[in-house]
């Protein structure tokens, strides 16, 4: 039996996580779910969008999966962080994030980003063959959130690298690329122009490289490297990329592959991964039957190879080629007509055959 901390999520988020969930029950993996509420419901009656209860959860279970959550523009989260793994003694007791995603990564140390990026048959794109995963660093740069007005009208933002943390995300993404045979990592960065944070994290990415004689390792300048996605994808394998780039970057993966739609991700640390689809909450399509459910899904095969559930995360994945293959029960999205449901027991029947 395996328990996993639930965080269905808000507006297209409980469909597309109960989608996830059905897959995953119907695949015979023994799970026992542990249902937690994030966003404006805990906020009105707990007083924060993000309760002790949930990081608790999550901390003890080792795993989650948190569907789309609404992030305003403008202002920020406020955390009460009382928990028990989180809290140091005189800390204060709440904290400020711009987002709980944000607030996630921050007080579990998810401080490494995982998003494959794969070319299915039966979705239109611009490229075929496409088999990246892109490695984000979680928890510095620019877009850490370190930022303040200077004066009126003059607000600034800090970009902070650390040999630490470059090590740490880099170890775990040669670790990860290398124990499922990949061969190239590449390393995105601005270190012709800003020498010193770039450079180091540029620095360090080559260090770790050393203990990986069998990979090969280079590295590209961001804007180079978006115009290398868009011309020859099929020549990449895995990139290695500090946070904002990351961001950027996944993003632009996902849309060689068919969207955010398609694209799953996870979020991991040295004790606890939290996985969840890349794309928004939808708040308009919330209800209506129509969302595609498929990164969702995929994302569940991704939190099952994490528990050691090899080989029903490949039979997943298998089901759900060949629905999209098939694409008579597809979403809107996907060039059909299917609603999520409908959708989601096509991947269920197929992975009933396959099993």
């Amino acid at each position: 039996m395996h328990r996993i901390t639930l965080i269905p999520g808000e507006g297209i988020g409980p469909e597309v996580s109960r989608a996830m969930q059905q897959v995953v029950e119907a695949s015979g993996v023994s799970v026992q779910w542990d249902i937690q509420e994030v966003g404006a419901i805990p906020e009105k009656e707990e007083g924060t969008p993000l309760p002790a209860r949930v990081l608790d959860s999550i901390s003890s279970n080792k795993v989650g999966f948190k569907g789309p959550i609404t992030t305003p523009f403008g202002g920020s989260y406020r955390v009460l962080v009382t928990w028990e793994g989180g809290r140091k003694p005189g800390s204060p007791p709440v904290r400020d994030y711009p987002s709980i995603s944000v607030g996630l990564r921050k007080e579990l140390n998810l401080y490494a980003n995982v998003r494959p990026t794969v070319s299915f048959q039966g979705i239109r794109t611009r490229f075929e063959g496409v088999d990246l995963i892109s490695f984000r660093e979680n928890t510095e740069d620019l877009y850490a959130g370190i930022e303040h007005w200077v004066t009126e009208g003059v607000a600034e933002s800090i970009k902070v690298i650390t040999r630490k943390a470059s090590e740490r995300f880099a170890r775990f993404s040669f670790r990860y690329a290398h124990a499922r045979g990949r061969k190239k990592i590449t390393a995105v960065h601005k270190a012709n122009i800003m020498k010193l944070t770039d450079g180091l994290f540029l620095n360090v990415a080559r260090e770790v490289a050393e203990s990986f004689p069998d990979m090969v390792f280079e590295d590209r300048v961001v804007d180079n490297m978006c115009m290398q996605l868009v011309i020859k994808p099929q020549e990449y394998d895995c990139l290695l990329m500090p946070n904002l780039y990351g961001d950027i970057l996944s993003d632009l993966c996902a849309g060689l592959v068919g969207g955010l739609g398609v694209a799953p991700g996870a979020n991991i640390g040295d004790h606890v991964a939290v996985f969840e689809p890349v794309h928004g909450s939808a708040p308009k399509y919330a209800g209506q039957d129509r969302v595609n459910p498929m990164a969702s899904i995929l994302c569940g095969a991704m939190m099952l190879e994490h528990i050691n559930e090899m080989d029903t995360a490949r039979y997943i994945r298998e089901a759900l080629r060949r629905v999209l293959s098939e694409g008579r029960h597809v979403t809107r999205d996907l060039g059909g007509r299917a609603g999520t449901r409908e959708m989601t027991e096509a991947i269920i029947e197929q992975l009933g055959k396959i099993r």
